[in-house]
């Protein structure tokens, strides 16, 4: 009788392991957090006392119909690669949850977009601006919540979007969605022409950059070919890293020898024969590269042109180029640039936030960061090996030399003050009055300098401080 009566207890007892084992999973939020297929994580808020086990609160991804609406603040952003990196991957992995872009008009600014939209998530590099909307929802009780795991997230990205909040409330407004990083791109049919070496995997100090855009920068046949562009002072400022203002005063930061650097190097491009046209045009742009293909080599992020490349193949444009490492200066080889941080954040309106959050998982899981890096975009997380499939599935990088996006560390990007985006038009400003102004590079700097003190004052005044 007690040989029986112990059977029939193990037998109870074995039955009640093996439904706490099921009920540990039965209502489990996906979570990319771990690094692990969503499908095989474990919950963390049943509470599994008395041998029960309670359902999150919160509805689970893919649980009910679902329509959530995006928005991107101003980042490159083709309509697609909104579609290959995040639409299409969460509508084949849930059916019934379709994403779709919110596309104004262009000349529409992201105030008034948000004004009259609640897109539940929301894309771009946080901007002081849409900070000021009040749009970003604090991700810190998601975070915790749907238990993700911020060590997976590479430090430049992570840290950057802390920083932005630092010493004033501490609030994470998103989360790394990719980090755009610098390279050179080149023209090959123009080094062709000219019968001048393409740049190879060695990273060109600026001096050698210029040196070799001089030997492309020629008018032939009517057109003006342009041997290096570089997107102006605040494109070679952020070889060092620089801020644009004080981040205490908000006062401008130019008078350093680092800003001094910058301006004596865009003065020296500017002074390459053949640079500035007849006609005064010295700003050098991305269609000039894509469209109209004069630009032998031009240094700027990766989203800014791969993505727009493919839109352009798709058109049925193509002409042979590839990759370089972004040059620097001298003693500071073995750094490209700064990275911008491209992210991806919760509006503080939206009715389905802890569905948004899920979204934000699934794109940030080891598959959906695949599925970015596959298609021209770096990683936000760590794991090297999905470096290694950079660009496999965007036709537009086959036979480009990919493993060059790797050549160098990149800076983390600098703190961008509130008044930083009023401001930027000074240094265009500054740059056109040494291109065709005549100014030398002090004089230049004083004259930015006065321009944006004067602005902060006002900012101070329509902005606050």
């Amino acid at each position: 009788m007690r040989t029986k009566i112990s059977t029939l207890l193990v037998t109870v007892l074995f039955a009640g392991v093996l439904t706490a084992c099921g009920g540990s999973n039965k209502d489990t939020p996906a979570s990319a957090g771990t690094g692990t297929d969503s499908s095989s994580t474990s919950a963390s808020s049943g509470d599994t006392s008395g041998g029960t086990s309670e359902k999150a609160d919160y509805k689970k991804l893919g649980d009910e119909p679902l329509k959530l609406t995006f928005y991107s603040t101003g980042a490159t952003f083709t309509d697609t690669e909104f579609n290959t990196l995040i639409a299409d991957p969460i509508h084949k992995k849930y059916p019934n949850v379709t994403i779709e872009r919110i596309t104004p008009a262009a000349t529409t600014t992201p105030e008034e977009v948000l004004s009259t939209h609640v897109p539940d998530i929301i894309f771009g590099s946080v901007q002081q601006r849409v900070i000021r909307t009040g749009v970003y929802q604090d991700l810190r009780e998601l975070i915790k919540k749907h238990n993700f795991d911020l060590d997976r997230l590479k430090p430049i990205g992570i840290n950057y979007i802390k920083e932005i909040t630092k010493g004033e409330g501490d609030a994470i407004l998103a989360l790394p969605f990719n980090v755009n990083q610098h390279i050179m791109y080149y023209n090959k049919d123009i080094f062709d022409k000219f019968g001048v070496p393409y740049p190879t995997d060695k990273q060109l100090t600026w001096d050698e950059a210029v040196e070799l855009g001089a030997k492309l920068t020629r008018t032939e046949n009517g057109v003006n070919y342009i041997g290096l562009a570089v997107d102006n002072l605040t494109g070679l400022s952020k070889s060092l890293g620089l801020p644009y203002l004080n981040r205490e005063t908000g006062q401008a930061a130019l008078d350093t020898p680092d800003w001094l650097r910058v301006f004596e190097l865009q003065k020296k491009i500017f002074e390459t024969p053949g640079y500035i046209t007849p006609d005064g045009t010295w700003n050098w742009t991305r269609d000039h590269f894509m469209k109209d293909q004069n630009i032998a080599m031009r240094v700027s992020w990766l989203a800014n042109m791969v993505g727009p490349l493919e839109e352009l193949r798709h058109q049925g444009v193509e002409f042979n180029w590839d990759i370089a490492p972004a040059p620097t200066f001298s003693d500071h080889l073995g750094q490209t640039r700064e990275a911008q941080i491209h992210a991806i954040a919760i509006n503080s309106q939206s009715p389905h936030k802890d569905e948004a959050f899920q979204v934000i998982a699934e794109i940030l899981s080891d598959e959906g960061q695949r599925i970015i890096a596959r298609n021209g975009r770096v990683p936000a997380i760590i794991n090297p090996e999905l470096e290694k499939e950079y660009g496999a599935d965007i036709p537009v990088l086959q036979g480009k030399t990919v493993q060059n996006v790797f050549i160098g560390e990149p800076l983390q990007e600098h703190f961008i003050h509130p008044y930083e985006s009023e401001i930027t038009k000074r240094l265009t400003e500054a740059a056109e009055d040494l291109a065709i102004h005549g100014l030398d590079v002090n004089s230049a700097i004083r004259k930015a300098t006065d321009a944006i003190n004067k602005d902060v004052e006002t900012l101070k005044t329509t902005i606050g401080q």
